[in-house]
């Protein structure tokens, strides 16, 4: 998958099966997944990245069967009813069951948290991954999935690492071979630091990618910075995760980004 500007839609999937929050069935789940998927599509964005969001609290980089089975027959209704590049992340740091996922369901990325330089998290310490994970692509055959991997994650203190600058991870990053890195601000829906996405793209060749806080107000700032765009909360009934896709929202975001299209 080949980023260019490139603006991906979230769907927070509904409360799996087995989680606190979970009140309906997977077909139902799917189905709403689905016309989300749908209203970003009709919307106009260039790709879909799913996420069980709705999970909290979340497990500390290990989850059921029956998350892996829920979120891989989700991923193969959305890829086979919308047809636009998919991606997967599974809270929090399920990173090798992402990509399982992505695997058997033909998917063409995921989102990789404590890839490099491990952090304390909502869900408790997590140690960096990339060794473990790219082995592990390579044994099940998965090189053609890209890996995007966060850099000094939101919803996370970096107090240990606090020595080490956003461009010098996103360099480990590199020559750990992640295939691009995504910058955001410290928690869901809030703004990244421009000044840190301008270190990142100043300090490597990797693909850069806004993880956060986006919405047709600001894009304009990062436009020229960054290669793709992770839209979530902006895409949302008033601008909320929790709640349903706005196609109205969709729209008038991505009328910015032709604007901004034709300026380039």
């Amino acid at each position: 998958m080949q980023l260019n500007k490139t603006i991906i839609g979230m769907v927070h999937v509904a409360a799996l099966p087995g989680t606190p929050k979970n009140s309906v069935a997977i077909n139902v789940i799917i189905n709403d997944a689905v016309e989300d998927a749908r209203k970003l599509a009709k919307g106009g964005v260039a790709a879909i990245m799913i996420e069980n969001m709705h999970d909290r609290p979340y497990l500390n980089r290990t989850v059921g069967p029956e998350i892996v089975a829920s979120m891989t027959v989700v991923a193969q209704k959305i890829k086979q009813e919308v047809g636009l590049p998919l991606g997967i992340q599974i809270l929090a740091g399920a990173n090798k069951q992402a990509l399982a996922v992505a695997m058997a369901a033909g998917l063409d990325f995921i989102r990789a948290e404590g890839f490099v330089f491990g952090h304390l998290a909502d869900e408790g310490m997590m140690n960096s991954d990339a060794g473990e994970l790219l082995r592990y692509r390579k044994k099940i055959g998965a090189g053609n999935i890209k890996i995007w991997t966060d850099i000094k994650k939101k919803h996370s203190s970096h107090a240990v690492s606090a020595d080490v600058s956003v461009a010098e991870m996103a360099r480990a990053a590199e020559f750990f071979l992640s295939d691009g890195v995504i910058v955001t601000g410290n928690a869901t829906g809030m703004q990244a630091s421009l000044d840190d996405v301008v270190e990142v793209q100043e300090s490597t060749k990797l693909p850069l990618i806004i993880g956060s806080g986006l919405d047709s107000k600001n894009i304009e700032d990062y436009w020229p910075y960054a290669d793709a765009f992770i839209v979530g909360s902006s895409f949302k009934c008033n601008g909320h995760w929790q709640n349903t896709v706005d196609l109205a929202r969709v729209k008038t975001f991505m009328q910015k980004v032709d604007l901004l299209r034709t300026k380039s």
